[in-house]
């Protein structure tokens, strides 16, 4: 492969105690609990809105049970339940809820707190010396620009900031099969006289089998939320998300001329969420690694700082259908922990991670993951760096215990 050298001098714009990658659920938990704290925190979002695929991704769905997530997730249901905008609880159930209204309670949430957002902004770069992350660079509506942070936080995902800074990263199955991604579209229940022509080139599905694995829910009245099954891409690497999203758009048209044809559905097409929803990027390597074995056990950790409960959702990468990694009997595990170690970048000294870029195999991931789970894996990270910045030291020189009796003095429900 051909390379070129480039070099040119940037303006180091912002300055913040903590920088944190990513807007999605964990990126904002980790800003909001930071900022609260009293520490100046900058949020680098590539998109115009905060949420990731709970917003830009179309997945109005908290899995898992959503009580004792702590303060910020309580936050969040608060302000939904306060617009009638998601389903009442039902101890250990998924919940319904307009991801419309959440990114706006997120940028608010955000903005309250005193977090500045930096929206529309990618990371391009990390300056590194000695496992130390002084600066990155980001490309946004103002060219390239620089920021510097004592503590960075990386909710990318896809572990941006580590992959970028040469530390340890993890990705896929010993193969480097990334869980599949997933696609959601919406459609409308209208009159027959109203329907819309399907897009007339759609590949055809002869029948129910031939579809990939969808899954329909609802998305308001009249409405619905269809998840579609997209394998064998890799969020990592720009060619393939650009393949996986084409694919997924030609997927969605093909599904919906099915639905209309053979089932006859009065659906119009709504629209499509403007990111392929992406359930496994990169994995950092952490001070811990969360394994299969510690979740089927119940395992439990003196420095625990948030729980999982969702069954190990590895659907298998490799096929379009409902197919999984492991069988029905083999999916479920009891109540688990999720320790500190597995947020604290293995090979750097200011470097958290939260979401699903957490340090965890491939299956613990699959379960820890989800929504509810990732804002508790941000809020610990959050919460980690502000007491790191107070006591002017590494992320490593905080008590993890202290975190723990903090994020459980604000709703988090840390069992022993």
């Amino acid at each position: 492969m051909k390379e070129i050298a480039y070099s040119r001098k940037i303006p180091l714009r912002y300055e913040a105690d903590i920088c944190v990658l990513g807007g999605g659920i964990a990126g904002v938990a980790a800003a909001v609990t930071a900022a609260r704290k009293g520490v100046k925190v900058i949020l680098v979002e590539r998109f115009g809105m905060l949420g990731g695929n709970a917003t830009s991704g179309g997945v109005g769905n908290f899995s898992g049970d959503t009580m004792g997530r702590g303060r910020f997730f309580d936050d969040c249901l608060a302000k939904l339940e306060q617009l009638r905008a998601i389903v009442p609880y039902v101890p250990g159930k998924e919940r319904v809820f307009n991801h419309h209204y959440l990114e706006i309670i997120l940028q608010e949430l955000a903005l309250d707190a005193g977090v500045k957002l930096l929206l529309h902004s990618r990371l391009a770069d990390v300056i590194v010396n000695d496992g130390h992350i002084s600066e990155v660079v980001l490309c946004g509506a103002s060219g390239m620009e620089a920021l510097s942070a004592q503590v960075l936080i990386d909710c990318t995902g896809d572990g941006c900031a580590a992959r970028y800074a040469g530390f340890r990263t993890m990705k896929g199955d010993t193969h480097g099969a990334q869980l599949p991604m997933s696609e959601m579209y919406f459609v409308r229940e209208v009159a027959q006289e109203d329907l819309i022509a399907v897009y007339p080139d759609s590949k055809r599905y002869e029948t129910a089998a031939d579809l990939p694995m969808t899954t329909v829910w609802p998305d308001g009245p009249g409405s619905h939320a269809i998840k579609l099954k997209v394998p064998r891409f890799d969020s990592t690497v720009t060619a393939s998300l650009t393949d996986a999203e084409i694919e997924a758009r030609r997927r969605a048209m093909a599904v919906m001329e099915y639905h209309r044809r053979a089932e006859g559905r009065p659906w119009n097409f709504d629209g499509m969420s403007p990111i392929i929803g992406i359930r496994e990027g990169v994995r950092i390597r952490g001070d811990h690694v969360l394994t299969v074995e510690e979740l089927r056990e119940g395992k439990t950790f003196d420095t625990a700082v948030a729980y999982g409960d969702y069954p190990l959702d590895g659907h298998d990468p490799r096929d379009d259908g409902r197919t999984y990694i492991l069988p029905k009997e083999e999916r479920y595990v009891p109540r688990y922990q999720i320790p500190m170690e597995c947020l604290v970048a293995a090979d750097g000294d200011n470097l958290l991670m939260a979401g699903r870029c957490i340090s965890a195999d491939q299956l613990a991931l699959s379960s820890a993951r989800v929504m509810p789970v990732c804002a508790m894996t941000g809020s610990a990270a959050g919460l980690c760096a502000a007491m790191a910045i107070h006591q002017s030291g590494s992320v490593r020189d905080v008590d993890y215990l202290s975190v723990r009796q903090m994020l459980t003095s604000e709703g988090a429900d840390l069992w022993v």
